[in-house]
């Protein structure tokens, strides 16, 4: 069986994954497959960072905007539709291209992974959701790094459901979430791309970013979805740049310090995502300060993927 090209982009937020990845998607005829776990979200757009849609029209692209806010998505349905994509574009011709920032939505493609399945026991999810609506989230995150540190220091302490999630399988199987997922050889011909920046620079941009979303409409954004009746409950709307939005128009807190609370969680999310994507030997890291840094990449790529360059 053959296995399909796929180039990989990854790195923090706002460190240029967008702008590279549609500069190559033009001199390789590839598409674009989101790695990103927010991104599946209608309506969520400016806070999620999402490509414009003049850039949509220029350049196809895959697992944007397929649910509404209140709906559930698991890593194994991204991983079935993403699969899918994939297969299609390759099958088409085109140079399947997985970006993103969700470690564990990337590694669940290129690396295969076999989900745990565990059945439901309602009880026990009632509980837990309960005990964060009553103390917090920060409970059933500590609950979690107690059991299964490894799976903890990959999830948002707000990512309420993958939370619960990786709780289940332990209280169900007595087996840590991070110890059943199986890694087998990648069923992709892969090329890793890592986009770095000095941390500094990198942290100026995102504080750039934020202020841009700011200007761009996100409270506005924010006030549409509170006013159809998403709620700060639901995983997508824990997602930074929402909930700290939704706390201010509650008049919990005010602008300048939600704007602050977005930045500063947005700093450490890049960080995370640099400790997850680290642990990947096969990734070729550029600094994107550094020039020539895209006549490298392109003639990385153009040598592993000849045959799509225009």
């Amino acid at each position: 069986m053959v296995n399909p090209d796929l180039l990989v982009i990854v790195g923090p937020t706002a460190v240029g994954k967008t702008a590279l990845s549609l500069k190559l998607a033009k001199e390789f005829t590839g598409e674009i497959i989101s790695g990103d776990s927010m991104q599946v979200y209608k309506e969520m757009d400016i806070g999620t960072a999402k490509a414009t849609a003049q850039e949509r029209r220029e350049i196809p692209h895959h697992m944007i905007d397929l649910i509404y806010p209140d709906t559930s998505f698991s890593v194994q349905e991204f991983q079935q539709l993403a699969e899918r994509a994939i297969w299609d574009v390759y099958q088409r011709g085109h140079l399947p291209m997985l970006v993103g920032g969700t470690g564990l939505y990337v590694e669940s493609i290129t690396h295969g992974y076999h989900m745990p399945k565990v059945s439901e026991n309602r009880a026990y999810r009632s509980e837990l959701i309960n005990l964060a609506e009553r103390e917090g989230n920060m409970v059933l995150y500590q609950r979690l790094q107690e059991v299964d540190s490894e799976t903890a220091s990959r999830l948002h302490p707000n990512d309420r459901r993958r939370i619960i999630r990786a709780l289940e399988v332990y209280h169900e199987t007595g087996k840590r979430f991070s110890d059943q997922k199986k890694r087998k050889t990648s069923p992709y011909n892969l090329l890793w791309i890592g986009l770095t920046m000095p941390r500094d620079l990198l942290y100026d941009r995102i504080n750039q970013r934020v202020d841009q979303m700011i200007e761009q409409g996100l409270i506005q954004e924010v006030k549409q979805l509170k006013e159809k009746g998403y709620h700060d409950g639901l995983t997508s709307i824990q997602a930074i740049g929402y909930k700290e939005i939704i706390s201010y128009l509650d008049g919990d807190i005010t602008l300048e310090e939600a704007i602050e609370s977005i930045k500063r969680g947005t700093r450490k999310f890049a960080k995370r995502q640099l400790s997850w994507f680290r642990r990947i030997p096969e990734i070729h890291w550029f600094d994107v300060m550094q020039n020539p840094v895209y006549t490298e990449i392109q003639q990385l790529v153009a040598g592993k993927f000849p045959r799509y360059r225009e």
